[in-house]
């Protein structure tokens, strides 16, 4: 019982120094930086590097749906550095397409279901494919079937079972 009554026991507290004097809080300076005005042109704004400014392609009406889908549209060069770059890390190309291009709502509309999650494989994937220029042409003849579609390429990795890469390679023409 005596040890708990000497642990509970409080100790006096310690000599403060008053060396220096309390002073009231007067609230933040004006010449905080976060009360800085703000600059009247967006473009004049510097985020610290030698760029002051990025715009983007219209973001009201310029919809984004897979990765690389904010730059112009690619060339069949850069698609194919694109495939290149699928086929040296192993993956399998897969070439799908879909009228929508986005995910989207047709039959039930609870949270969680889309009916446009999927969108249509053309032909099999292109397993043990080492040539871009085999995917292109799958690429053009997709885009020559069904001239109403988004065409995306994929590349599935056969040795983590998942999508690993994906990107749009063409709009419809309306």
């Amino acid at each position: 019982m005596a040890s708990i009554s000497a642990s509970l026991a409080v100790s006096a507290p310690a000599e403060v120094s008053t060396s220096t004097p309390n002073r009231a809080f007067s609230g933040l300076s004006k010449s905080a930086s976060f009360f800085a005005p703000k600059s009247v042109n967006p473009l004049s704004i510097n985020n610290g590097s030698r760029v002051n400014a990025m715009l983007v392609v219209d973001p009201y009406n310029n919809l984004k749906y897979e990765t690389l889908s904010y730059l112009p549209p690619l060339t069949d060069e850069q698609i194919a550095k694109q495939v290149d770059y699928i086929i040296r890390n192993g993956w399998n190309p897969c070439i799908e397409f879909d009228r929508v291009g986005s995910v989207h709502r047709t039959n039930f509309s609870g949270s969680g279901y889309y009916d446009g999650r999927y969108w249509i494989m053309w032909k099999l994937p292109m397993f043990g494919c080492t040539d871009a220029a085999a995917v292109l042409r799958e690429i053009a003849e997709c885009a020559k079937e069904h001239p109403d579609s988004f065409v995306r390429v994929l590349g599935f990795s056969a040795l983590r079972q998942v999508q690993c890469a994906g990107f749009l390679v063409k709009k419809p023409s309306i």
